[in-house]
């Protein structure tokens, strides 16, 4: 199925789908620092286009995409954000919903944080969606219960052609393993830690995490042990001189990417790559999903999907 990911970033969906074996021909971002790292891993190419013009429509049209998939920024709807749709970001999620509906892909993946679920932006989207003749399915997936080492909720909408509401989403249900994965499970020892600290937002929450439990939401700064740093009740080992922040590496691992996936550039541009980074193997898991709906398909075997009753309807 040729794929083209729009709002790309370094990668992960690409790489994601193109391991479930979907024929990734094109990709498409606006950031020097993740242009750079997709350069370095990929075959096909990826173009530094605005998303929100005419010029890049019709140039993505002529590639005759069967899929459309991306996130579009997320930042106006993050919780580590000013949560603010009018400054303009959220507009390119229309801006991705206008592409898909232009080019009609059999299929699209829209992936973006949890918090859309209360945007106004979501509910334009979703009817240029539906006005385009796509059924949609979403859910807001745990990384952690799809083969990745990290408790990072996620929202996800797919949609394809001439289908009812809700058709994907018992597969994206089924599929998810029976307990959270952890960095112990992923990686075991290799990390050379026990315990390792990851900066709270906020000193009210814990900052020291086991290898023994899915890695918190990997995010995009990565900061040291500040000097007479507290020992939160919920920190699970002491503050001494051997607990360390996990490096800037060790952090794309828990993002799935390969130890072969090539990561070039300033050190904090990479931390931000990497975490705004799709994990891996969470976009593998929703290509999957979406391959066994298709073979159940060709099969007559479709499970009663049970049609969704959409709020924005």
């Amino acid at each position: 199925m040729r794929t083209v990911d729009l709002f790309s970033g370094c990668g992960g969906m690409s790489l994601g789908f193109q391991n479930a074996n979907f024929e990734v021909i094109s990709a498409f971002d606006k950031w020097e620092p993740a242009l750079k790292v997709y350069k370095e891993n990929f075959d096909h190419p990826i173009y530094d286009f605005d998303l929100s013009t005419d010029e890049s429509l019709k140039f993505i049209k002529n590639l005759k995409p069967q899929l459309i998939i991306g996130g579009p920024p997320c930042q106006d709807f993050s919780s580590a954000g000013k949560r603010d749709e009018t400054l303009g970001r959220a507009d390119l999620t229309l801006s991705y919903a206008n592409i898909v509906a232009e080019c009609e892909p059999e299929w699209f993946v829209m992936e973006n944080v949890q918090r859309i679920l209360k945007s106004n932006i979501l509910k334009e989207a979703i009817s240029i969606f539906k006005k385009a003749g796509y059924g949609i399915s979403y859910e807001v997936l745990d990384a952690s219960y799809c083969g990745v080492p990290q408790s990072r909720k996620r929202f996800f909408l797919i949609g394809h052609l001439h289908s009812k509401d809700g058709f994907l989403n018992p597969y994206l249900t089924k599929n998810k393993t029976t307990k959270q994965m952890t960095i112990y499970d992923y990686l075991g020892k290799s990390l050379g830690v026990e315990y390792y600290y990851r900066h709270p937002r906020s000193y009210m929450r814990r900052g020291v995490f086991s290898i023994h439990e899915p890695s918190p939401t990997i995010r995009g700064v990565n900061r040291p042990v500040p000097k007479g740093y507290t020992k939160h009740s919920g920190d699970i080992a002491q503050i001494d001189e051997n607990l360390r922040p996990l490096t800037t590496i060790e952090r794309s691992y828990l993002q799935t990417f390969p130890k072969d996936f090539k990561f070039i550039g300033c050190k904090t541009d990479l931390e931000q790559v990497i975490g705004n980074a799709v994990p891996v193997k969470l976009g593998e898991y929703v290509a999957n999903c979406i391959i066994e709906y298709i073979e159940d398909k060709k099969s007559n075997n479709i499970q009663n999907s049970g049609q969704l009753e959409l709020e924005y309807a």
